[in-house]
């Protein structure tokens, strides 16, 4: 059953997407029955596994606004952005800095649909299609090239992305890819699966393996050598929750370190610098 679009895009509601889980985890509607069943076993037979969705969001607030505020870089690429909830990057950096720009990437055509119609009337974002296992045909976009100047420092934004790309399929080589092509100053965001070596990772990758055939866990180590050539400024590559809290936007940070959950240590944040 495919569903059109106002723009003639065919979704195909009964192939579950990543983009329309993770949407459903957060709370959103823009989901199918096929996707909240996916969700349902997070949900069932995973309890708390909803919080490595809003840890991932949190995080991800915090670093755009961290660079937005802090390094004077008004150039944001969002790669495999999915779908619009609260606080997007383009929503959070232009809050800081009204002319900051963003390209949103993504391949799934409702995020395609729904991003473009949030952003309709703003001149400083586009949403475009392309697969970030691709960096070529995204940097070469016509819609990045209008938006993006590669002679001024760049946020390349991997939130909960790379952990969708299988080993043989180079996540290092997409990272370093975009890290050659960015000038000194640029700043890399990477929040990713996080390998806990528990029964609780060896199910969540499970899975993720059995519905999209893709999904990797990694450990610390693996997730900083996907930024080698970049400077990883403290705290390093941490349980997300833990990646410079903030009581105001962290429902996990109470003002006291307290312990996280199983949950909250399978995914994990850090943020590189190419100096």
């Amino acid at each position: 059953m495919g569903v059109m679009t106002s723009e003639g895009t065919s979704i195909d509601a009964t192939k579950p997407s990543i983009a329309r889980v993770y949407d459903y985890l957060l709370g959103g509607k823009d989901n199918y029955a096929v996707d909240r069943e996916i969700g349902d076993v997070f949900k069932r037979d995973l309890p708390g596994s909803v919080a490595i969705a809003f840890a991932n969001r949190s995080a991800l607030t915090r670093a755009v606004a961290e660079i937005a505020t802090t390094t004077g870089v008004t150039q944001f690429i969002d790669l495999g952005s999915g779908l619009p909830t609260a606080d997007n990057v383009h929503q959070v950096a232009q809050r800081h800095d009204p002319e900051s720009r963003v390209v949103y990437v993504d391949i799934d055509p409702q995020v395609l649909v729904h991003g473009r119609a949030l952003l309709e009337e703003n001149d400083r974002t586009r949403v475009i299609e392309a697969d970030v296992r691709d960096p070529e045909a995204v940097y070469s976009h016509p819609e990045t090239r209008e938006m993006i100047d590669f002679e001024r420092p760049v946020a390349v934004v991997f939130s909960a992305i790379l952990h969708h790309v299988n080993d043989e399929e180079d996540p290092a080589g997409i990272v370093r890819y975009w890290r050659d092509r960015v000038p000194s100053g640029s700043y890399f965001f990477v929040s990713h699966f996080r390998s806990g070596n528990n029964p609780e990772t060896t199910e969540a990758e499970k899975v993720l393996q059995k519905t999209f055939g893709r999904g990797r866990w990694r450990t610390d180590e693996e997730i900083a050598s996907l930024l080698d050539g970049l400077e990883i400024l403290d705290p390093g590559v941490v349980p997300a929750s833990l990646w410079r809290p903030a009581v105001v936007d962290n429902p996990w940070s109470d003002g006291a370190r307290r312990e996280l959950t199983v949950w909250e240590h399978l995914i994990a944040a850090g943020l590189a610098r190419k100096a």
